[in-house]
């Protein structure tokens, strides 16, 4: 995997570089300290990953995601940041980022969020999870039953996994698991994959 570090302060970015070196599957291709740098780095590099920070002169991390997933949408954007705020999880993710992860997490759950995001995965740090669902708090109403397939399906978007790896495991076509996830949501009361994966998750899926 080809990794690009965006992050203001030097330490952060050199030691970043350093975790991701150390794997046999991470390289890291380049280091940007704005997010503009970033953005403009990206273009030229064309990594598989950016692992962004969200505080940083200038446009900072929201905009530069939004602009990096406008122009290159193959690029999975994991955030890395201080910040876990419902306002700040939530305008990451609707500005494209893949996964969300807060800066005092274990190297070897930076190491796993990055091969996550790799994947097309939504790796997103259980401390920030639960902003995410609906009135920032977890459903706990356990009455909800679901039909079989739809069973499946949140399953795997619990997971992470993406709606063509999901026809893929189910053997299904694509266009069907989107029916059946639409179905989904509005059974269980959620808007996005994401709330979805993190109710599920609240349930035992």
């Amino acid at each position: 995997m080809r990794v690009l570090v965006v992050d203001d302060h030097a330490l952060v970015r050199s030691g970043l570089g350093a975790v991701l070196a150390a794997t046999d599957d991470c390289e890291v291709v380049g280091e940007a300290a704005t997010g503009e740098e970033g953005v403009a780095l990206a273009r030229e590099l064309h990594p598989d990953v950016v692992v962004m920070d969200l505080s940083m002169p200038g446009a900072g991390g929201v905009a530069a995601t939004a602009t990096l997933r406008s122009a290159m949408p193959d690029v999975r954007v994991l955030v890395l940041t201080t910040f876990a705020d419902d306002g700040r999880v939530r305008a990451a993710l609707a500005a494209g980022a893949t996964g969300y992860l807060l800066k005092d997490a274990a190297p070897d759950e930076v190491v796993r969020a990055v091969r996550a995001a790799a994947r097309d995965e939504t790796p997103i740090d259980p401390r920030v999870a639960r902003a995410l669902l609906p009135g920032g708090t977890a459903d706990t109403s356990t009455d909800v039953r679901l039909p079989p397939r739809e069973r499946d399906v949140l399953v795997r978007i619990a997971r992470g996994l993406s709606n063509r790896q999901i026809a893929t495991e189910l053997g299904i076509a694509e266009r069907t698991v989107k029916v059946h996830a639409g179905s989904l949501f509005r059974r269980i009361g959620v808007a996005d994959r994401t709330s979805a994966a993190l109710w599920g998750r609240d349930h035992g899926y």
